[in-house]
């Protein structure tokens, strides 16, 4: 991982690239700031941004609707006048048809038993509904998966942007601390900061735009992951065992540690992020998980704000001391 490079303003034309960009340079920021103030003003940023790419995308679509509603009028206005037409036609023959039908057959259909009408009534109604719900869970099924899927992209795209303080740069910064209280000051500071990102986005979806809403989601998503990726990055610093090689191996390793709860494992096959593989299927899994954890700060009114930082900062310091304990039986002894 790297540090990120110069702060871009909006969201472009370039779009897929600054949005993560973006979001790791923002939440490595919030992080590492001590004063409440900055820390809100950083965590704002991240609403704003989704709010801006949100209603991008939403005035893009809409536009392209009305190209689509405009030419689809011209077309309806011409089936339209040559199926007048045609209707005429068929209503006076249809009407001489009708006119000569056999009055029993129309009696006929009115003698129906009760029993047998309801009965055709209750299966219509249930196959009606078991094809609703087939509809529905395949909908939801393929909503899941894309989100899924644009979530592991844009997180493979942010995470080597995450600013990670080496070892040397953490103790300058937090001077006469010793490993376990320099693990303390790091894990303190992401549970801060994760609780700082879900409160925005609740006070932000107290006066929602609803088009915005699934941006304002995976925005906050994405800011969560950093910033328990770059926790994670320097609590492998701190107990002296960061990932080595390449920034892409080094990345993959900590995202790698990132989904699965547990320190880096180095192995001679290494990984692969490639589509289909067990690496990407199980960080679409975990992403799916903080992604759901992220929907408690779109409730109602201000209740989101409470309910997103609590569960923010609990979830990354559970993180964070999980990943502590397993690095601490791996240490070097007398380390720190």
């Amino acid at each position: 991982m790297t540090a990120p490079n110069p702060p871009g303003d909006g969201v472009e034309a370039n779009d897929g690239q600054v949005l993560p960009q973006r979001i790791a340079e923002i939440a490595g920021e919030l992080t590492e700031a001590q004063e409440e103030t900055r820390r809100r003003r950083l965590a704002r940023q991240l609403t704003e941004l989704a709010s801006r790419r949100g209603e991008a995308t939403w005035r893009g679509e809409a536009s392209s609707r009305g190209v689509a509603s405009r030419t689809g009028a011209a077309w309806r206005g011409t089936q339209s006048r040559a199926g007048t037409a045609w209707r005429r036609v068929q209503s006076a023959t249809g009407s001489a048809v009708r006119r000569a039908q056999p009055a029993r057959e129309a009696a006929g259909r009115t003698v129906l038993s009760g029993r047998d009408a309801a009965a055709r009534r209750a299966q219509a109604t249930g196959a009606f509904a078991r094809k609703r719900a087939r509809a529905s869970g395949g909908a939801t099924l393929q909503l899941m998966r894309a989100s899924s899927q644009w979530l592991t992209a844009q997180t493979i795209e942010m995470a080597p942007r995450v600013p990670i303080r080496s070892l040397a740069t953490l103790r300058t910064q937090h001077p006469g601390l010793d490993t376990e209280q320099l693990a303390d000051r790091l894990i303190a500071g992401a549970a801060r900061a994760s609780a700082g990102i879900g409160a925005a986005v609740g006070a932000a979806a107290a006066v929602p735009f609803v088009p915005t809403l699934p941006m304002e989601l995976g925005v906050e998503t994405l800011a969560l992951v950093a910033v328990e990726l770059k926790l994670v990055a320097e609590l492998h610093e701190v107990y002296g065992q960061p990932a080595p090689g390449s920034t892409a191996q080094r990345t993959l390793a900590y995202l790698t540690a990132w989904s699965q709860r547990r320190g880096i494992r180095l192995t001679s096959n290494g990984f692969s992020l490639a589509v289909g593989s067990p690496v990407r299927r199980q960080l679409e899994r975990r992403l799916l998980v903080k992604a759901g954890q992220s929907t408690l700060s779109l409730a109602p009114l201000l209740a989101g704000l409470a309910a997103g930082a609590a569960i923010d900062h609990h979830e990354t310091r559970r993180l964070g001391t999980i990943i502590r304990a397993d690095l601490r039986k791996r240490a070097t002894p007398g380390q720190g």
